[in-house]
């Protein structure tokens, strides 16, 4: 679709322009825009600016419902918490969409600052992958995914020292696949679904904690290591890595990561965020919840990508909730979940965009009003 969110002559297109004519004469060193990244809004004070966004309809209004459904069916406290925000914006719907009609509705809009402080916060994507597995070990399924210890004395050992049999003999084996890489991303998904080929469901392989030692990203090292381009790293540059490589380079490279996931098996179990609450595709996202806590609504223009990942001036515009968390997300940086499989799992291994965020909130209700902070 096009983008369809600077068809007025408004006063921000008038910013845009002269932001373009300035990056013609200094030569757009100081904002690049390759990963979606806008200057619409100039510079941003505040970490949450009330404004009054002027863009199109959001496409997604059937996956938020949905997501919005799920909520109050799985967690009434949740729903409870954050009634007056779905209501309000149900209303919004009911009014016909458009986005000046916020304030019709009681809603404010607070535009989150982003990692430039001109509104460009950093999206990335995550995804459930789906991993064909066997109950015991052979000469193909060789690699364990693992149950959390329960009754283990002190420290939980570190990835080099798991992969060297720290585990042996607990017992904590759950699963055995075919890939090292493909175990690790799972661990980076924080679940999955395991496919164990015998005619019976897909099990649901959830989060059940972690060995408490530093996350360090694999992607970075490989860049620092020479082995991939900064500007061509993707998971799925990582995977085409590790598939040119032996066994033992591969394990090289993953136990410099000391942090290691465990799992749990859930039988007929749903895709579920750190809030236990099913996750709808595209509208759900994990965020920084010391700052977007879960519930909140935001809404998101979304740079779109093409299929090799590259990023070509086209936009969407949805309505997202905060439903998880991640190790690596931090202050202005949300991560959209995009679905199972590996559909979801190239869309996901692509995004490492920038878009503008605005956080709904009913105005109506001054104590559930984010603060305007510097």
């Amino acid at each position: 679709m096009r983008n369809k969110y600077l068809t007025k002559f408004t006063p921000r297109y008038v910013v845009f322009l002269v932001l373009i004519i300035g990056c013609m004469i200094t030569g757009c060193s100081n904002h690049p825009t390759d990963q979606g990244q806008q200057y619409l809004d100039g510079q941003l004070a505040n970490n949450f600016n009330l404004s009054q966004p002027h863009l199109g309809i959001p496409i997604n209004i059937a996956d938020y419902l949905m997501q919005v459904n799920a909520i109050e069916r799985t967690s009434p406290s949740l729903y409870k918490k954050n009634q007056a925000i779905y209501q309000a914006i149900n209303q919004w719907i009911a009014s016909g969409f458009t986005t000046d009609k916020f304030n019709r509705v009681g809603l404010s809009n607070y535009q989150l600052i982003g990692q430039d402080q001109m509104g460009n916060v950093h999206l990335t994507g995550y995804y459930t992958p789906v991993l064909k597995a066997r109950h015991q070990p052979d000469s193909e399924f060789r690699y364990p995914i693992y149950a959390k210890p329960t009754n283990w004395q002190g420290e939980l050992p570190t990835r080099e020292e798991i992969y060297n049999g720290a585990f042996d003999g607990q017992k904590l084996e759950i699963a055995y696949t075919q890939s090292l890489i493909d175990n690790f991303i799972m661990e980076v998904q924080g679940s999955g679904y395991i496919d164990f080929e015998n005619n019976e469901p897909l099990v649901f392989f959830g989060y059940s904690g972690k060995n408490g030692h530093p996350y360090k990203s694999i992607g970075r090292l490989l860049i620092e290591q020479g082995e991939i381009d900064r500007d061509k790293v993707s998971m799925q540059a990582i995977k085409a890595w590790a598939d040119k490589q032996n066994e033992q380079k591969v394990i090289n490279l993953l136990k410099q990561n000391a942090s290691a996931v465990f799992f749990q098996p859930q039988y007929n179990g749903a895709v579920v965020g750190s809030t236990g609450i099913p996750l709808v595709a595209k509208a759900a996202v994990a965020s920084d919840q010391s700052i977007i806590p879960a519930g909140s609504v935001m809404l998101i223009d979304v740079p779109l990508l093409d299929d090799k990942g590259v990023y070509r001036g086209q936009r969407e515009l949805r309505l997202m909730i905060a439903l998880d968390v991640g190790g690596a997300i931090k202050g202005q940086h949300l991560d959209v979940y995009q679905g199972i499989g590996d559909e979801a799992g190239h869309k996901a291994g692509y995004y490492n965009h920038y878009g503008r965020v605005w956080l709904l909130k009913p105005t109506a209700n001054s104590h559930l009003a984010i603060p305007i902070t510097n």
